[in-house]
């Protein structure tokens, strides 16, 4: 018998570990693919994945159906995602508020399709300030207030990490030009 999502996350909301397994074999892959954004290592990642699908099971019982459960579940493992790299890195964010004032663009990066797995590689080594900014922004949509009180960093500093996370894009991309030619 196949199961819906909907068997499955009533099953979930009932601590029923096949209906957790089928949960975690449905989405595991592409919430890994959340993950992996937010760290340097594979296996940061997966530990953050494991602990996102902890806390999910943990508060599964708390989804009423309102939206999708696929968003609702991405917005525990992006927060899960940051609350783990938080306590794995005693990173503090620096900012040259000179830098600030100038003139910060909030437009969103068009990349081709075929640099994707290049693009996933140059985020993975990006400064871990730039990476979660970045990725709040321009992968997961957040506007720069949210990922602020998110951070509980101000306005401008996430605003300052963005464009440098866009310069340091820039750079990697020249980089790769300059050897092609």
């Amino acid at each position: 018998m196949m199961l819906t999502e909907e068997d499955i996350i009533k099953g979930c909301q009932k601590g029923d570990p096949v209906a957790q397994k089928k949960l975690y074999e449905k989405y595991a892959s592409k919430m890994f693919g959340v993950c992996i954004r937010y760290f340097k290592s594979t296996e940061e990642a997966e530990d953050a994945l494991q602990e996102g699908f902890i806390r999910l099971f943990k508060y599964i019982g708390q989804y009423r159906g309102d939206g999708s459960f696929e968003g609702w579940m991405r917005r525990i493992i992006v927060n899960t995602a940051l609350n783990y790299h938080k306590s794995i890195l005693k990173h503090q964010y620096h900012t040259n508020y000179q830098e600030v004032e100038e003139l910060i663009e909030d437009e969103r990066i068009a990349y081709d399709p075929m640099h994707v797995e290049f693009l996933l590689k140059v985020i993975q080594q990006m400064p871990e300030g730039y990476r979660v900014i970045f990725n709040l922004f321009e992968i997961e949509g957040y506007s720069h207030k949210e990922i602020a009180d998110m951070l509980k960093i101000s306005v401008n500093t996430s605003k300052s990490q963005l464009m440098k996370s866009k310069r340091y894009i820039q750079r990697q991309l020249e980089k790769i030009n300059e050897l092609k030619y």
